[in-house]
């Protein structure tokens, strides 16, 4: 489940949620799975034009809001994927990180991913409140999320921080015993919601042929 604050509205976005359960443990990627080559080639054939500049635009408004702006070191997700897969740097992590970063390249929405047994199955999408950070990798760096679009893990003390559009926390990130797996595709709220499902479902698909999964599924969140 995925609830949306009620503080977004109009909602700026239109999420899709995806999930896994019973996937292959995953392991260290060592060379681009078939469906990621496949994408980088076309990544390399279009240069910067394999994200279209209205597309790219419409993904920022999404999430420049307040104290935040998508620039520099703040632009989405999908932009550092799109400018590492030009300069041959696109990272490889395992198979359901691998899926993520892919379907983001490839539709050009960020997405975030969650081992489900440590973010809980349902979710809330809400802004980032003065003060809020968490650490998104394993050097210890912090991302400020003050106004930032946010995925929440429910927990006792509340709803907390777990992922954005730009880098997601370390609490919940994949690990090499993840069993089960949640997603989020970050669309612009004025993309049309067939265009949202065909991504979803690409996604789900992965998951269960790359990852083995055993159950897959998805819906679109409609504000």
């Amino acid at each position: 489940m995925l609830d949306l604050d009620s503080s977004l509205s109009p909602s700026p976005v239109l999420p899709a949620l995806i999930w896994a359960e019973g996937i292959k443990p995953p392991a260290p990627t060592i060379t681009p799975p078939a469906f990621l080559e496949e994408i980088l080639v076309q990544v390399e054939a279009g240069g910067e034009g394999f994200m279209p500049a209205e597309l790219r635009t419409r993904v920022r408004k999404m999430l420049r809001y307040g104290r935040y702006h998508p620039s520099g070191r703040g632009k989405p997700a999908s932009e550092f994927l799109l400018r590492a897969a030009l300069n041959g740097s696109f990272p490889l992590v395992n198979g359901p990180v691998d899926i993520n970063n892919a379907l983001s390249l490839a539709s050009s929405f960020p997405g975030s991913i969650f081992d489900a047994d440590l973010s809980g199955t349902h979710l809330l999408l809400r802004r980032g409140k003065p003060g809020e950070s968490y650490v998104f990798n394993p050097k210890g760096q912090t991302i400020d999320l003050e106004d930032l679009l946010l995925i929440c893990q429910r927990t006792e003390e509340g709803w907390e921080p777990c992922g954005n559009p730009i880098k997601d926390s370390m609490t919940t990130k994949i690990r090499p015993k993840t069993k089960n797996a949640v997603a989020i595709l970050y669309a612009p709220a004025d993309e049309p919601s067939t265009s949202v499902k065909r991504w979803a479902t690409r996604y789900a698909e992965l998951l269960s042929t790359h990852c083995q999964a055993e159950v897959t599924g998805f819906k679109v969140v409609i504000p």
